[in-house]
């Protein structure tokens, strides 16, 4: 761990001092704003942490490379840690408060709790990730509960993500509003990701295509085909683009459940999840 001091904004690893922050804040009657994130921080992290200081009085991120959303062979000892220059780019986005905490605090020897989650996390993710929205809700579970935010901000980039999130802050009565954030995305289409950084230079060619086949599929779907027909074109592109393809689906915007046969008369979501190489990228977009 860095020394925290250091950085150009006031930063902890403790709770104690997490809580006592937070605490003062409340007596002065300030809305708390919260972003967690594991770091490896781009332009489309800083959108959310702008868009809860529009919304609360005072932000709080959080930086944690979560192991447990990780399975075997999956890239956690990989995953990029960029502390200093993430604190830099958090201060000057007008956060207040930096929560970086160590796994062996959030997770003590003989940590044993899960949770338990349905509903829009099945399928997509899941079927090729089972462990990772188990946990996701497990690490935004105990930081909801450490940071105790009145809203919390979370991308559209994930958005299977953002409605397990939302329907876990439902089924947990959490006071938690949870706002979404838009995409942000490079000039080309292909949306920001801190896993960009793992692209070749070919394969950052390829990788802006998967934006137009799912600008496509949601054309299509809008515009009247049944959703298999349109699925199946988008199938055809990836598959000749894509070294794999994880899925590429379309599923009811509010639920993600699968939709019913034939045109969709509600609105839809596409999703796409594709292999370029060691790289792994995901990206959604509305439809209908």
């Amino acid at each position: 761990m860095s020394d925290l001091s250091a950085l150009p904004l006031p930063a902890t690893a403790e709770l104690g001092v997490l809580r006592q922050t937070v605490a003062d804040w409340r007596r002065q009657e300030l809305k708390i704003g919260f972003v967690p994130t594991m770091g490896a921080l781009h332009e489309g992290h800083l959108s959310l942490i702008r868009q809860a200081r529009e919304n609360a009085d005072r932000v709080v991120a959080s930086i944690f490379v979560n192991p447990t959303q990780f399975a075997p062979g999956e890239d956690f000892d990989a995953y990029p840690r960029t502390l200093e220059t993430d604190a830099a780019k958090l201060a000057h986005a007008g956060c207040d408060l930096l929560y970086a905490p160590v796994a062996s605090d959030m997770y003590p020897e003989g940590f044993s709790a899960s949770l338990t989650i349905g509903g829009p996390s099945q399928g997509l993710e899941t079927d090729f990730r089972p462990h990772f929205f188990q946990g996701v809700a497990i690490v935004v579970a105990k930081l909801f509960n450490r940071v105790q935010p009145d809203i919390a901000v979370f991308g559209e980039k994930d958005y299977q993500q953002l409605l397990v999130i939302r329907h876990m802050v439902r089924d947990l009565d959490l006071p938690i509003e949870i706002i979404p954030g838009a995409t942000l995305r490079e000039r080309d289409g292909l949306a920001l990701s801190s896993r960009n950084a793992y692209l070749s230079t070919d394969e950052r060619r390829v990788a802006a295509s998967l934006s137009e086949i799912l600008a496509a599929f949601a054309h299509d779907l809008s515009t009247g085909f049944d959703w298999e027909t349109a699925q199946g074109k988008a199938l055809a592109k990836a598959a000749n683009a894509f070294e794999r393809v994880d899925y590429i689906e379309a599923r009811c915007a509010e639920t993600l459940a699968p939709l019913p046969p034939g045109p969709a008369h509600q609105p839809a979501r596409v999703l796409a999840a594709v292999w370029l190489g060691k790289t792994r990228l995901i990206d959604n977009m509305p439809a209908v």
